[in-house]
């Protein structure tokens, strides 16, 4: 979701602030965003990316993905976590935080699946509200721990074949 969004506002403006927010702390290294986009016809699909907005107390990224509503429930989600967790953890451990609103099914499955596959755990303490189109929600956070030692159940699975 993007929760920054606001429905009364134009929203080209706003993302256009957005991704010039987005350019500079990516160069900076305090975020990294990926776009999700269909190979054979270019459409957008979604956004996945990490920040450094936690609220844990121990994790050093949170991780925010978003779907197009018209390409939810394919598995998109799941696998750009599963990436991006990959990539950031390819040189160095670190902890990083996933957050959903309980109040989505599919949402919740999706960070449970991932939170299971990479053997990590609920997080009460990083529990947090975010306003998402105006309804401000109390979102559940979940950590999972990655690095060059560490790896999904999936992985060590695929490895092991």
């Amino acid at each position: 979701a993007m929760p920054w969004i606001l429905p009364e506002m134009p929203i080209d403006e706003q993302i256009a602030s957005f991704l010039e927010e987005t350019e500079r702390m990516g160069r900076a290294g305090r975020l990294h965003h990926w776009v999700m986009v269909r190979p054979w016809d270019e459409v957008v699909l979604g956004l996945i990316g990490f920040d450094r907005v936690t609220r844990s107390g121990t994790a050093e990224w949170n991780i925010g993905y978003w779907v197009r509503s018209s390409e939810q429930r394919r598995g998109l989600a799941s696998k750009s976590i599963q990436a991006t967790l990959r990539w950031l953890g390819d040189l160095d451990d670190v902890e990083v935080e996933l957050k959903v609103d309980p109040n989505n099914p599919a949402g919740k499955c999706t960070v449970e699946r991932a939170v299971k596959q990479w053997g990590g755990a609920r997080c009460i303490l990083g529990d947090s509200a975010i306003t998402v189109a105006g309804i401000r929600t109390v979102h559940e956070c979940h950590l999972i721990s990655i690095g060059p030692n560490k790896q999904s159940s999936t992985s060590k699975r695929r490895n092991k074949a």
